[in-house]
């Protein structure tokens, strides 16, 4: 696995017994490398990536094409000249689109839950992931492994309140979740978006991309759907203070109040004191 990890693991696995034997089976395992038939090679089933950008692999497909493939590809044999990827599946790609009929491969004798682990914590660490399959990668390590926060934050080598709130993307609608995946929306969005739910939060995350909203303009937006009878209150406020205003300056020199009792109910009174104050307001009003 690469560089990125944190040094997190090795302390963690030496109190996590159950991961801790699978990660010692993984890493004493035999690590035979062969040339294998690129179509002996069959797609991992705990690889966390669905979405693969097409021009990167190209770019990559030409590299291999004028170097060769480097880093060979993680597998493990599941049948007669049948491999499952565990680590590599888009250099696997790659290596189709140049062209090249065998491929390096780093053989190695796993269990399912060894090529879990391998598999899901190598393709986690890529910066080539996009959020959602982060955020879905990092859910199987938690549910299936049964590790905390912290745990797979100092296996990571990344902040627990990270992890967290990565985790939580996956409580996202089926087309939020789209939209963030295309780029459409930011992780800025997305956790402004999580207090809306169902068809409302879908509803939202396309006005949302379809107005171009920033994050900021976007946690007002949900806090207003959040609290429609606070922006309306406030609405009445300023109308009921315009009025009152205009009532005060058309009958200046009157007594006038102006009472609001709720519910967009409320009363205007003149008093009078005299019988000239009493013609005035029958003037002012057409009486």
């Amino acid at each position: 696995m690469g560089g990125k990890l944190g040094k997190g693991l090795g302390s963690l696995l030496q109190n996590n017994n159950s991961i801790l034997r699978s990660t010692e089976i993984a890493d004493n395992s035999s690590n035979e490398l062969q040339q294998l038939d690129i179509n002996f090679l069959t797609r991992g089933k705990y690889q966390p990536r669905q979405d693969m950008d097409q021009e990167s692999l190209l770019e990559l497909s030409e590299s291999i094409k004028n170097q060769g493939m480097i880093q060979p590809i993680v597998v493990r044999r599941i049948g007669d000249h049948v491999y499952e990827i565990i680590a590599g599946e888009r250099r696997w790609q790659a290596a189709k689109l140049a062209g090249l009929s065998q491929v390096p491969c780093l053989v190695k004798e796993l269990s399912d839950r060894n090529a879990m682990i391998i598999s899901l914590i190598e393709n986690i660490q890529r910066e080539d992931l996009n959020i959602v399959e982060e955020a879905e990668g990092l859910n199987r390590l938690v549910n299936e492994l049964n590790l905390t926060h912290e745990n797979v934050a100092e296996i990571l080598g990344k902040s627990r309140s990270s992890i967290s709130n990565l985790l939580r993307l996956n409580s996202l609608s089926a087309k939020t979740k789209d939209l963030l995946r295309s780029g459409d929306l930011e992780m800025g969005h997305a956790r402004a978006l999580l207090a809306l739910e169902g068809e409302i939060q879908e509803n939202t995350a396309i006005a949302v991309v379809q107005k171009a909203l920033t994050v900021r303009e976007t946690e007002k937006l949900v806090k207003d759907i959040l609290h429609p009878k606070e922006k309306k209150e406030t609405e009445v406020d300023e109308s009921f203070e315009q009025l009152k205003s205009n009532f005060s300056q058309r009958f200046s020199n009157l007594n006038v109040k102006c009472i609001r009792s709720g519910n967009n109910k409320g009363k205007f009174v003149l008093t009078y004191k005299n019988q000239e104050e009493l013609t005035k307001i029958k003037q002012l009003i057409g009486l």
